[in-house]
């Protein structure tokens, strides 16, 4: 009898789990920070929050990051001084930067907090005579790739199976001069 079970378990439907339906946050003001390592067990909950089906930085990456002195971050906190978006991006020595990470609290988004520190980070690395700024982004990713866009960043290349689960990306790339 048990083997007829295994084997009916094979043929089996699946159930399917229902996707999770977050409710928007209630209205507040975001101001942004400079994200430190003093933020780290903050900044780790809320990645995991941001890329609950993608990539997730481990302790050790943003350790790391958080560390560099070539790493710019920033955090945008309600007025309530809760941490609901994060962004990291690497400065190079030829005057170009990497942004490494960018992330919004799902109840949080479409407020415009990623355009807000995207903006702010873009007018800090200017003063510090970054002039090119570099980002992957998921193909599948369309609301990102459209704030980047609006942004003024272009799509510069496709980037086949980037991603560990083999998703492709696009490079984009934004002049800051």
């Amino acid at each position: 009898m048990a083997v007829f079970q295994s084997i009916r378990k094979l043929f089996s439907h699946v159930p399917v789990t229902e996707p999770v339906v977050v409710s928007p946050a209630p209205k507040c003001t975001y101001s942004l920070k400079p994200l430190t390592i003093r933020n780290l067990n903050e900044v780790l909950q809320l990645n995991l929050r941001c890329f609950a089906k993608g990539e997730n930085y481990t302790k050790h990456t943003f350790t790391y990051l958080l560390n560099d002195p070539k790493t710019l971050s920033y955090q945008a906190v309600t007025n309530m001084i809760e941490m609901v978006g994060f962004i990291v991006t690497m400065m190079n020595a030829d005057g170009s930067a990497h942004i490494t990470t960018v992330g919004v609290a799902p109840e949080h988004r479409r407020r415009n907090i990623a355009g807000m520190m995207l903006a702010h980070l873009e007018r800090s690395l200017s003063s510090k005579g970054i002039t090119t700024v570099v980002l992957e982004v998921r193909v599948g990713n369309t609301a990102a790739q459209n704030l980047y866009q609006r942004a003024g960043y272009s799509s510069v290349q496709r980037m086949s199976r980037y991603y560990s689960n083999g998703e492709d990306g696009y490079l984009m790339m934004k002049s800051l001069i």
